[in-house]
């Protein structure tokens, strides 16, 4: 698979209609029954769903799933969808998803909202409109086993995610890793985005308490979860790729995350 060539100083690939792609997810969610909740109204219009597959006696793992931070990065939300429409999920799961958290931002085919606001780095302290209404909501639920964050790099010369787990738990990642690689390349760099990778994987060594702008990941850490992962598909490979390549990941991440493995 070659890159496309297409993105030189921004992303300047394919782009999508959100609204349609939104109004598909709710359609997908509500005809296999989630619950659907609208966390913020128009024009900046946030939805939320729930699904809670558990069965027996055992509480059910809790995962959480978002994408569409980011107004150039359209395969979150196709993939989302994707997943939504596919109802393949795997019993004994409880699963949150927010399938589009910047819909301004699509609009204009960039990363920011429609005020220039980078909503990944406004979760300190937010004050971004979209972002105030998403932590509300996050407030309000429970705490999740696994994060996961559906995102692009324009830059990437293939896929690659960032794990945090602080407290060493069990690891998806290579599970993950492993089933993206059959329909996306993985980039196997040793340092990605200036930081120690191996076999796309990178494990920062972050402290949020020192960071001045947290990305949703953060917020997640700090508030809801020991363990996020972002997963990062290559904007310059052609776009069913990126889409296949999350969904891979996510559904592989579920079904790890009932079985889970040690970090190397």
């Amino acid at each position: 698979m070659k890159r496309l060539g297409r993105n030189t100083t921004r992303y300047s690939g394919e782009t999508v209609d959100i609204n349609t792609v939104v109004r598909d997810c709710v359609a997908a969610a509500r005809a296999h029954g989630w619950a659907v909740e609208e966390i913020h109204p128009a024009p900046r219009l946030i939805f939320a769903f729930k699904l809670n597959l558990a069965s027996g006696p055992q509480p059910a793992p809790r995962i959480y799933i978002s994408t569409g931070i980011h107004g150039d990065e359209p395969a979150g939300p196709l993939a989302a969808r994707q997943l939504l429409q596919a109802n393949a999920w795997p019993p004994g799961v409880s699963i949150w998803l927010c399938p589009c958290l910047n819909p301004t931002g699509f609009a204009r085919n960039r990363r920011e909202n429609t005020e220039g606001v980078d909503l990944n780095r406004d979760y300190r302290e937010p004050k971004a409109a979209e972002t105030v209404a998403h932590v509300a909501w996050l407030k309000r639920q429970p705490s999740f086993d696994v994060c996961l964050c559906l995102h692009e790099d324009w830059e990437a010369h293939g896929f690659y995610l960032y794990e945090q787990n602080p407290d060493d738990r069990a690891s998806v990642a290579g599970a993950m890793i492993a089933q993206v690689a059959n329909v996306c390349p993985i980039d196997r760099s040793d340092t990605i985005e200036g930081r120690p990778s191996q076999n796309g994987i990178i494990r920062p060594n972050l402290d949020p308490r020192l960071r001045p702008q947290w990305p949703e990941a953060f917020f997640l850490l700090t508030h809801k979860t020991r363990l996020t992962y972002t997963l990062e598909a290559p904007s310059d490979f052609p776009l069913p790729a990126r889409v296949a390549a999350l969904v891979a990941c996510v559904n592989a991440g579920l079904a790890a995350t009932l079985n889970p493995v040690r970090p190397q």
